[in-house]
């Protein structure tokens, strides 16, 4: 598709911003309301197909319900000359897989602080009643400010077209992301979603997903039935209390895990929160008591002391003494003038 099409005699396509194997993303502005957004243009091999445009449809509408800051606003959706597109809230910044590669390890700190921004995403479309199904890094916008945004709900699905029972063939999800449930065929739940975050915060803390394999098959099974090396081998930061989180987020299990993004979301608040009370803590122990600074203050300092000790008790200031004689005869020149204003002023 040329990038001087304008669809539906709106959007203005600009730039490429980046590709997958299901759609073409562009920055283009909307004509109407003179504004730069986000487009997602679907390959035309998913655009031929009418039950997938009726499903990607149907994802796209409950997506654009979802108002909330940490996730990328969906504006329409539309149809022209074969090919799906949705508008999308234009965000700037990089997506967290790039963050990932150009940092190699964030810090607990900083790890949690995007993470932490994920969830609260996350959790208010799981409230909404919506998984996302792909949760990845890719899917993560950061801004220049820090602030991240979750996008690509265009995969998900709501809770309630999911039924109990339902198992597929297809696989929802990237491999390297996806939970044990997701690479079964089971149908993903608001728990899948959480097993992903874990993916993800492992990856941001130690440089390296959890699992690697040179097949999707691989890699399933290995979500399936492999324990991940333990997080704090690879990054001597992460101590057994945040390490014992992570491992529980990635539990092989939906039910031994955090049952919601929201949860998670506190979890790492919490944590953080202590966290910092703790490296407080430490910097209150090394800092000098209040007390002892008040007794330092009310002792003399030695070596003043010492300097005074030195000093001859036989050492006389002159300058002083000049100063009191001068005093002195000053007040005496007065009294014989003031004996003759007496005498003369008395009969």
């Amino acid at each position: 598709m040329s990038e001087t099409t304008i669809l539906n005699k709106r959007y203005q396509l600009q730039d490429q911003l980046g590709s997958g194997g299901m759609a073409v993303v562009y920055k283009a502005r909307d004509l109407m309301l003179e504004r730069t957004v986000a487009i997602k243009v679907l390959k035309k091999d998913f655009s031929d197909d009418p039950a997938f445009r009726e499903r990607f449809r149907q994802e796209a509408k409950a997506a654009a319900n979802l108002t909330h800051p940490n996730i990328v606003t969906v504006h329409d959706f539309g149809l022209d000359e074969g090919h799906i597109f949705i508008v999308m809230e234009h965000v700037p910044g990089v997506t967290l897989k790039e963050l990932i590669q150009k940092l190699r390890k964030f810090t607990p700190q900083a790890s949690t602080h995007l993470i932490i921004q994920a969830c609260a995403g996350i959790g208010y479309a799981h409230r909404a009643g919506l998984v996302h199904c792909d949760v990845k890094p890719q899917n993560m916008l950061v801004t220049p400010d820090k602030r991240l945004k979750v996008t690509d709900f265009g995969i998900a699905r709501a809770l309630a077209s999911i039924h109990p029972h339902e198992h597929s063939d297809i696989v929802w999800g990237s491999p390297q992301y996806f939970a044990p449930e997701q690479a079964a065929g089971s149908p993903p739940s608001p728990a899948s979603d959480v097993y992903s975050l874990g993916v993800v915060l492992y990856e941001m803390l130690t440089g390296e997903t959890p699992f690697k394999a040179d097949n999707t098959a691989e890699l399933a099974r290995l979500h399936r039935d492999v324990i991940p090396q333990s997080p704090r081998q690879l990054n001597a930061d992460i101590s057994q209390q945040f390490e014992n989180i992570i491992l529980k987020v990635l539990a092989k299990e939906p039910s031994a895990r955090y049952r919601t993004a929201d949860q998670l979301g506190r979890i790492l608040i919490t944590f953080g929160s202590e966290s910092t009370s703790a490296a407080e803590s430490d910097k209150e122990i090394t800092k000098p008591d209040s007390t002892q600074l008040e007794g330092q203050r009310a002792q003399p300092n030695k070596t003043e002391t010492n300097q005074k000790a030195d000093q001859n008790p036989l050492d006389i200031d002159w300058g002083s003494i000049l100063l009191g004689l001068l005093a002195l005869l000053s007040v005496g020149g007065l009294v014989p003038f003031w004996l003759w204003v007496y005498y003369a002023i008395t009969p």
